[in-house]
């Protein structure tokens, strides 16, 4: 990919030189001049086509059949069930969502049973992408439904419509457990559901309400997540005020929000009526012991151990996402396993980090990649990973004053507002749109905030 991108981002002229594509835009000072603020130089290399890339003499090969069964299959079965291993229990493509792979939130599902179970409330679960909140709304539903909770869950869209998702929700919830209907009667012979009940074409709360406040013999937790991805307000007040009359009616049924915010008021806005009815569970940063816990389940799958040097390297630079945690554990195991070594150590967790530096950086635009490498980008690098932390608190916009936030007084707000206009013109990494009469920006491509953020934690690791 790196000697792909040096091909594709300069020309051969007929006196045997190269110049760029684009021409290299004025640089600006250069802001801040600590190593934690400067562009970590594995990414430069990788710009420049320097980045050295393993070659073997052989085609590579799958380590495993399909069924993931490695018994007489490829040369090392023992690596191969290692890797297998390690993939179940710190792979990060996908939540968590068996209990057994469950680590280092154990506070956060104590708080979520508590809610459910003894206040009898609603639950929002609220924090930054990658925190880990869709895989505890999964390990809370196993646990509920352990208890013989009925646990239905929905993943919210852009388009989705309150009367769509709550039919759903209505159509798997069994006649049996309605107030009206005897266990010997023809609904229940008949395998007719909740919905069967609901009125044809649109409704509101009122209806889902008055439906499910005749739930009887069961209580039933209905799982919205991603919510914040609604963008309709009226889907939204519908829901603030289904809360309101299902707590008004005792109804056995609860719901549990989960989506991307800094605060409750940012998924539910402002609703003084329902706040009694609702608790705000907020998903913080794992620490260092919940790291070494998350991480723990590689050592016990493949026969591994993480040194206590890489637990804090990895902590580092995950900077408390779990999902940033499964992802290099199991990228520096997977380094680890390939040396047929099963110590973790910290060649192993910086090989880590560049290797996911690289693949997000094959992800963006060649255009992008060559905007990032040029020289103002660099001078303005503390800036633009401050924006890219400022963006990971809300739907990915944010402020001047979000991004002075996340520096402190070291950049003056009018620094900070040049630098980001810098790089908000057409084709460049920031977009830039009027919101309720405040100027916001964004990331044009959210690769662009992730790799960011990456490289940021990789230069705060010691040399």
């Amino acid at each position: 990919m790196s000697m792909l991108f040096k091909r594709w981002s300069r020309t051969a002229r007929t006196d045997d030189t190269v110049e760029p594509l684009a021409a290299e835009a004025p640089a600006l000072a250069p802001i801040g001049d600590t190593p934690s603020q400067r562009r970590p130089a594995f990414l430069d290399s990788l710009w420049r086509g320097d980045a050295t890339t393993e070659r073997t003499d052989t085609l590579p090969r799958f380590t495993a059949l399909a069924s993931d069964d490695v018994a007489g299959f490829g040369d090392a079965p023992t690596a191969a069930r290692a890797m297998l291993a390690l993939r179940d229990a710190l792979g990060a493509s996908q939540p968590v969502i068996a209990r057994e792979q469950f680590s280092g939130r154990q506070d956060a599902l104590a708080q979520l049973i508590l809610a459910i179970e003894q206040q009898r409330v609603h639950v929002v679960i609220y924090g930054e992408r990658g925190i880990g909140k869709t895989s505890l709304a999964h390990v809370f539903a196993d646990t509920a439904r352990e208890a013989r909770y009925l646990v239905l869950y929905g993943s919210c869209g852009t388009d989705g419509r309150f009367d769509d998702i709550f039919r759903t929700f209505a159509s798997k919830i069994p006649m049996l457990y309605h107030r009206s209907i005897l266990p010997t009667t023809a609904a229940v012979e008949t395998q007719n559901h909740f919905d069967s009940l609901l009125p044809e074409g649109t409704f509101g709360p009122r209806e889902v309400s008055d439906l499910f406040a005749d739930v009887v013999g069961t209580r039933v937790i209905l799982i919205l997540d991603e919510y914040d991805r609604i963008t309709d307000a009226n889907f939204r007040r519908d829901v603030a005020e289904l809360i309101k009359n299902l707590s008004d009616r005792a109804a056995r049924v609860q719901l549990v929000l989960t989506g991307v915010a800094s605060n409750l008021d940012e998924l539910i806005g402002f609703a003084p009526s329902i706040r009694r009815n609702i608790v705000g569970l907020p998903m913080r940063p794992l620490n260092k012991s919940e790291v070494k816990a998350v991480l723990g389940l590689g050592e016990e799958a493949a026969g591994l151990h993480f040194s206590d040097e890489v637990v804090t390297m990895i902590a580092t630079m995950a900077s408390g996402s779990p999902y940033l945690v499964r992802l290099l554990g199991h990228q520096a195991g997977l380094a680890a396993i390939k040396q047929n070594r099963t110590q973790i150590d910290e060649s192993h967790a910086r090989t880590a980090v560049e290797n996911v530096l690289t693949d997000w950086n094959a992800t963006l635009p060649r255009r992008v990649q060559s905007i990032l490498s040029r020289q103002d980008a660099q001078s303005q690098w503390p800036v633009l990973v401050g924006a890219a932390q400022a963006g990971m608190h809300s739907d990915g916009w944010f402020g001047v004053e979000d991004v002075h936030a996340e520096l402190g007084d070291s950049i003056s707000v009018s620094e900070i507002d040049k630098s980001l206009r810098k790089f908000a013109h057409p084709g460049e990494l920031i977009e830039e749109h009027d919101v309720d009469g405040e100027h916001r920006f964004r990331y044009r491509y959210p690769g662009v905030a992730s790799l960011l953020l990456m490289s940021a934690a990789l230069a705060r690791l010691p040399a």
